[in-house]
């Protein structure tokens, strides 16, 4: 027998009426949501209120009239989370028919939203207890980490944060206007407590953060944040989660909605690309460039120039006669290329895709029933209907080798403008009043059509490999949910410093809201960044989870080696930099694969103790070892830069050591931004330069230990074939490395129970660097073996006029695959 559904707040049915159905949004939650609900035990009711035990940690009290809920420490009855604790709780159900004299209609300059179903727009409060800051609701530009207050004493006008996905041109960097996705979740943290509230809509919302002191009626309490939740359409169908700490929250919240999907080894390092790159011998004059100036690489995009017509699914033949041969070029040297493919369907009649959805009835319909027809790149345009499961498996069918004709195994997938982007409709998205399968305004699924899409095109890939290679879909427009499909990025930014230092917030954002795998685009999309600008951009891109440079046509051509020899070797170095790192990256990426902790953290993720980190958005984490902090100022000579903790911190270049839980204020060079190795940790590397990153598969890796006051460290490392789902049957090495009482210790922490297959390679360690051993040690001993190998000092990293300054195991050789101990003698 089928689980009882969550219970969610809705219309009253029962009486047939109202005619039409309020929308709930389907396959964004795990399909197993339902069974894992709890049952509770039967309340206690005194007073008009219900008292349930969630755990023994935890319970909720519900007040019947006004409805109120509140989630409580079961020992102390403190408050955690509570909702409509204000009673602004407020839900307009539909109506059978306009009252007498009435409209429903709504004008937004020259468009009219009819509006048939009347108002039915839901308001509530939340309010989160023990909190210092609120976190999450993306995507807004902004250079503030934590969300500020939006109404209330001592707020300048502002807006609510809005989630109404947008094609904005050139957003503003500081907003709470709506750009490109919504997710719906906020966090909360203090010292004493972390929560979450995500809400399951995909309609339009605003969302308030209030002042302390908004409401002069209301009991002001220390440490609780107040927020005002309203939506256009829908239902209430919300989640609170409760952690010890803001990890558990975020594990939680992915628990619903499902983990980030494992990207191939290529997508997590360096991506060129241009609107656009012209035709075949400009690709390969990129392809040779970045050979011939020693910059590494993995993929070239190709934008909309490279359609017939603007036609997807096709090439320009004039530009591109050959593409498998283009792509086959590419591929030679480990190298992969990535097409865009955007929902707006050219109204051609000689255009297959267009003619099949017209016969089909697959598109998205206009208020009148009418095939729904836009402008966007191609003219008129008109849009699949991506809610409908049919369609979406219609549309993943198109991205076969037959269907989609000059792909390749190679080849992978852009989806732009799926907000979804109509020049010519209202605020340049579909109207509202549009309808989808099942008889579903647009307006109470907009901010998940780009969800559908971005599914949809994953799951062609998916089809194309038969299952096997895993796909790589990067989309601009994202939901709650749309981190088991795929990447994205933060849209269409600007070359200036204002939208460098933003991006750090945004993808930090993403990040705690389950998008993990995301970056902005790297020199700024529109302008012509100055080369000092382009510079810090690629020390900081350096380290976004996806790592894209990217530029407008109207832009002048930015590829590194453009801005003469000493800013191409800065460019380079920080390429290389993220080359080094990949399979520090890939570990963390695998990690979450499997818990939803992002790969790039805000600080106070790892230090959730420490008030100093809360809204610091211009340092960042990568992963639990590496703190980095952007330049974003320009000609900037010095900088501040917080290292929180009590151990020691290592500079990730030259391994100097600088005390935790202080401010330092640092000379700022122009070979990098200020970044660090957390003492305690064990950070793996390879450190030989490459075209790509497949050609480093076989080579050797390099371990960086940086010692705490203990003398001790740990980390961890991940390894598979970097492109199929074997792994999910075996196929993996996942080793967590020790040293403590000067040894060295491989662990092997791979469960045995996933399945049959095996991964295996002959790769080896070939030098271990230890920051923070005393001085002194000259040889260290293998286990099994019993080899001497030498220690000496050595360079932090191989480039050039690097100081030998670190002792340094030379050689050990020893398997990454393989248990053995090596001992510093």
């Amino acid at each position: 027998m089928d689980p009882p559904p969550l219970p969610r707040i809705n219309e009253d049915y029962s009486a047939n009426t109202p005619p039409s159905r309020r929308f709930h949004v389907p396959n964004v939650l795990l399909p197993d949501v339902d069974s894992r609900a709890l049952h509770l035990s039967k309340p206690k009711t005194v007073g008009g209120a219900s008292t349930v035990a969630l755990s023994s940690d935890l319970d909720v009290v519900v007040k019947h009239d006004p409805f109120e809920l509140t989630v409580r420490r079961a020992g102390s009855g403190d408050p955690v989370l509570s909702f409509n604790s204000h009673g602004l709780f407020d839900f307009e159900p539909l109506q059978e028919s306009k009252p007498e004299g009435d409209t429903w209609e709504e004008q937004f300059r020259s468009h009219t939203d009819t509006r048939p179903r009347g108002p039915q727009s839901i308001t509530f409060d939340v309010s989160f207890y023990g909190a210092d800051f609120v976190y999450g609701l993306p995507e807004h530009g902004s250079t503030s980490l934590a969300l500020r207050p939006t109404r209330g004493p001592g707020v300048e006008e502002s807006e609510p944060y809005r989630l109404f996905n947008l094609d904005v041109f050139e957003y503003l960097h500081d907003s709470p206007f709506g750009l490109y996705g919504s997710i719906p979740f906020m966090i909360a943290h203090g010292a004493s407590a972390s929560s979450g509230f995500f809400w399951l809509n995909a309609a339009e919302m605003q969302i308030d953060v209030l002042a302390p002191g908004w409401d002069s009626a209301a009991l002001m309490e220390n440490g609780r944040i107040d927020t005002l939740w309203m939506a256009e359409a829908g239902v209430v169908d919300a989640f609170f989660f409760v952690g010890s700490e803001p990890k558990d929250v975020i594990k939680q919240y992915i628990s619903v909605t499902g983990t980030p999907s494992m990207p191939q080894q290529f997508a997590v390092a360096y991506h060129q690309c241009r609107w656009n790159y012209r035709d075949e011998e400009d690709v390969a004059g990129v392809d040779a460039g970045f050979d011939e100036h020693d910059i590494p690489y993995d993929v070239l995009w190709l934008d909309i120039e490279h359609t017939d017509g603007k036609r997807y699914f096709t090439w320009d033949r004039s530009t591109f006669p050959d593409p498998e041969e283009m792509q086959r070029k590419i591929a030679d040297k480990g190298r992969k290329m990535v097409t865009i493919v955007d929902p707006h369907m050219k109204r051609d009649s000689g255009y297959h895709i267009h003619e099949e959805a017209t016969a089909k009835g697959y598109y998205v319909k206009d208020a009148s029933g009418k095939d729904y027809d836009g402008w966007c790149w191609p003219g008129s345009s008109s849009y699949p209907d991506m809610l409908n499961p049919e369609i979406r498996d219609w549309w993943a069918d198109k991205f076969s080798y037959q269907n989609y004709k000059g792909s390749t195994p190679t080849l992978y997938i852009w989806n732009d403008m799926n907000e979804p982007s109509v020049f010519n409709g209202p605020e340049v998205t579909m109207p509202r009043d549009a309808l989808h399968n099942g008889d579903v305004e647009h307006r109470e699924l907009h901010n998940a059509y780009g969800y559908y899409f971005h599914m949809a095109t994953s799951d062609g890939l998916l089809k194309r490999g038969e299952g096997k290679d895993r796909p790589f879909v990067l989309s601009r427009a994202f939901f709650a949910g749309s981190q088991r499909y795929g990447a994205v990025w933060t849209g269409d930014n600007t070359a200036d410093w204002d939208h460098l230092k933003s991006s750090i917030p945004m993808v930090l954002t993403l990040g705690l809201t389950g998008m993990t795998f995301s970056g902005a685009d790297v020199g700024g999309f529109f302008g012509n960044p100055e080369p000092d600008l382009l510079v810090r951009w690629y020390q900081v891109g350096a380290f976004y989870p996806f790592f894209r440079g990217h530029a407008h046509h109207d832009t002048k051509r930015r590829e590194p080696w453009l801005f003469g020899e000493r800013r191409t070797a800065l460019m380079r170095e920080a390429i290389h930099m993220r080359y080094s790192l990949l399979p520090y990256y890939y570990s963390l990426f695998q990690e979450a694969s499997v818990t939803g902790v992002p790969v790039m953290r805000p600080l106070w993720l790892e230090f959730p103790d420490d008030k100093e980190t809360y809204n610091n958005g211009e340092a960042f984490m990568v992963g639990p070892s590496i703190l980095a902090q952007g330049i974003y100022e320009e000609g900037q000579k010095s900088v501040s830069v917080y290292l929180p903790g009590t151990e020691l911190w290592y500079d990730l270049r030259n391994g100097s050591p600088y005390k935790g839980s202080v401010s330092h204020k640092l000379q700022v060079s122009e070979d990098s931004i200020p970044s660090f190795q957390r003492s305690g940790t064990i950070v793996p590397r390879k450190d030989r330069f490459r075209r790509s990153s497949t050609q480093m598969v076989n080579d050797p890796y390099t371990l960086v230990i940086a010692l705490n006051s203990s003398g001790s460290a740990e980390g961890e490392l991940y390894v598979d074939d970097g492109k199929t789902y074997d792994y999910q049957q075996g196929a993996f090495i996942h080793r967590r490395f020790v040293f403590a009482d000067n040894k060295l210790t491989s662990i092997n922490i791979a469960p045995d129970s996933l399945g049959k297959k095996v991964y295996s390679t002959e790769c080896v360690i070939e030098r271990i660097i230890v920051l923070g051993l005393s001085s002194g040690a000259k040889k260290a001993i293998i286990e099994p073996g019993n080899q001497e190998v030498e220690i000496d000092l050595g360079p932090i990293s191989l480039r050039s006029g690097s100081k030998s300054v670190a002792p340094t195991v030379r050689r050990p050789n020893v398997r990454v695959v393989d248990d053995w101990t090596i001992r510093i003698a």
